[in-house]
């Protein structure tokens, strides 16, 4: 063990190209007034104020300073700063109160040589015990690179100096989400983050769905894309629920006799496909089994021909038109592609969960060009793909699944988005740790997200915010400790971040790595201002618009 934290002291200096050495000395800055379960309340000493602004000693939010107790050295964060009775005069003498969280204690093994720190705290300080501010070994003590597998992917926020590190099997382990306004670095969170952690495992399987067709740069080098011409994703993979979506919608009233026909028509499909197996009782309308649109349609004409009515017929007839439909439509092309039928479910898996890896651990599936008006429904096959593959492999094969936008497929209004699509998200954020589906939630708008979703992520990323109502739902899923950081949530930085939760030692506000320029998502903005000082567009620009737009073909 000694062995051990010696190899994690020597990363951490070269981390910090060995400032770690020149430690600052101590400085008592006022002793405890109040203790109440995690919160400790400090009485300021003025005149031991001053000179104390060394990096990492600031008296500011987020900083951290320390007690003693006979067994430990505890660590408080600061949450709150105040002057009770101010006087009119500042340079008087006046009574400065300190409020903090308790977020962990130093405690000496047997072993180590010297106290380790752990989050929790079991010996809570006494009134009158001395507070002080803390040093650069105690700041390298706290945000030291965990013993166990972690990645850097900034700077601590009050000590630039010092790496800001995740551990990468808590992180990964226990679900995590990255918050923020539009314009906060989310995306460049997300590509640094991923390429950070598969630099170091490089046989890594993420699965990242891509809206806006924006990661493939960032990732141009470690992933396959997957989109408009590549994508494939056959219509006999669906689900029962999610062929429904598509044929009849779940928003129509008065079509249990198209539900009806169409759940028996695409059972019977999937019996004639397998024909050749003696045994087809396993098979159901959920099944994922190959089956011929030809067979369904066929099983409706043969329908509608022993009917007695000709008013009855109007269920058939819509169904054949809408599966006449999609089989037409180009932008359906890589679900209803193609006029035979194999199966490659197979091969289709093996492509989207990266089996081999041979060199790319990432796929990006560039959902841009999908029509909107199926998307819940993909998302809900993609995952629920997910999930399923990793429940039968037996965590063989663990799997990062990467929601951006969750909040457009996973909405907590149930009169928006596709119930299938909470669902499956749902189990994987409930259950996908114990098969081996982590999850990343990428969201502008926390607040809009399905209720419980954001709660299973362990670990948050929270980057700036304005919204009212997004730091309120945020606050509601963090702990007590990293509440006054988050206060400072609508002053945050672009790339800059409040990280709170399993995947780090004590919460913290850090400053994320700058990507280089060819590994950034393509998520800026357009510059209006110099678009607009030309007038170099004709016709034949709008022209060629019209042609990509109706080809579906960027």
């Amino acid at each position: 063990m000694a062995a051990q934290a010696s190899a994690v002291d020597l990363a951490f200096d070269q981390e910090t190209g060995g400032r770690s050495q020149a430690s600052q000395e101590e400085k008592r800055i006022g002793r405890v007034v109040s203790v109440s379960g995690s919160q400790v309340i400090v009485m300021l000493e003025n005149h031991e104020l001053e000179g104390v602004q060394a990096p990492g000693d600031e008296i500011q939010i987020g900083g951290l300073v320390k007690m003693r107790t006979p067994a430990s050295t505890l660590f408080g964060m600061i949450s709150g700063l105040s002057i009770p009775i101010p006087s009119e005069n500042a340079s008087e003498s006046e009574m400065r109160i300190v409020e903090m969280e308790l977020v962990g204690e130093a405690i000496e093994k047997e072993g180590m040589g010297k106290p380790v720190f752990q989050r929790g705290v079991s010996f809570c300080p006494s009134l009158g015990d001395g507070v002080y501010t803390t040093t650069q070994n105690d700041l390298k003590q706290v945000y030291a690179r965990p013993a166990v597998s972690s990645v850097r992917i900034g700077t601590i926020y009050q000590d630039q100096t010092l790496p800001a590190f995740i551990s990468t099997d808590d992180l990964l382990g226990k679900h995590f989400a990255i918050l923020g306004t539009t314009g906060s670095g989310k995306s460049c969170a997300v590509a640094l983050i991923l390429r950070a952690i598969l630099a170091q495992h490089a046989s890594g399987h993420a699965l990242l769905l891509d809206l806006h067709n924006e990661y493939g740069r960032a990732f141009a080098d470690c992933a396959e894309i997957l989109g408009p011409g590549s994508l494939e994703l056959p219509y006999w993979l669906l689900n029962f629920e999610e062929i429904r979506e598509i044929m009849i919608g779940s928003g129509q009233d008065n079509r249990e006799a198209d539900v009806v026909i169409l759940k028996g028509a695409i059972l019977e499909a999937k019996r004639r496909y397998r024909s050749d197996d003696a045994k087809t009782d396993h098979i159901s309308a959920d099944t994922p089994v190959p089956y011929r649109l030809s067979d369904v349609t066929q099983q409706i004409d043969e329908a509608l021909g022993k009917l007695d009515k000709p008013t009855d017929s109007a269920p058939y007839l819509r169904l054949k038109e809408r599966f006449s439909t999609l089989q037409s439509d180009k932008r359906f092309s890589f679900m209803f592609q193609g006029l035979t039928v194999r199966d490659n479910m197979t091969a289709i898996l093996s492509r989207l969960f990266r089996v081999p890896v041979a060199g790319k651990p990432v796929t990006i599936l560039d959902l841009s060009g999908v029509p909107s008006e199926i998307l819940n429904v993909v998302v809900s096959l993609v995952c629920r793909l997910t999930f399923d593959f990793a429940l039968w492999s037996d965590r063989a094969l663990p799997i990062l699944l990467v929601c951006e936008e969750a909040h457009r497929y996973v909405s907590q209004d149930a009169t928006l988005g596709f119930e299938a699509t909470k669902r499956a998200l749902g189990r994987i954020a409930k259950e996908g740790r114990k098969y081996g589906v982590s999850l990343c939630v990428v969201s502008q708008r926390p607040s809009d997200l399905a209720v419980g979703i954001l709660s299973q992520c362990n670990t948050i990323f929270a980057m700036r915010m304005s919204n009212q109502k997004d730091q309120e739902f945020v606050r509601g899923t963090l702990s007590e400790s990293a509440l006054g950081l988050l206060d400072s949530l609508p002053t945050l930085r672009t790339g800059e971040a409040i990280v709170v939760g399993e995947g780090v030692s004590v919460p913290v506000r850090v400053r994320f790595d700058i990507l280089p320029d060819e590994r950034k998502p393509l998520s800026g903005t357009a510059s209006f201002s110099a678009a607009w000082q030309n007038d170099d567009k004709d016709e034949t620009f709008v022209a060629e618009i019209v042609e990509r737009w109706r080809r579906q073909r960027r």
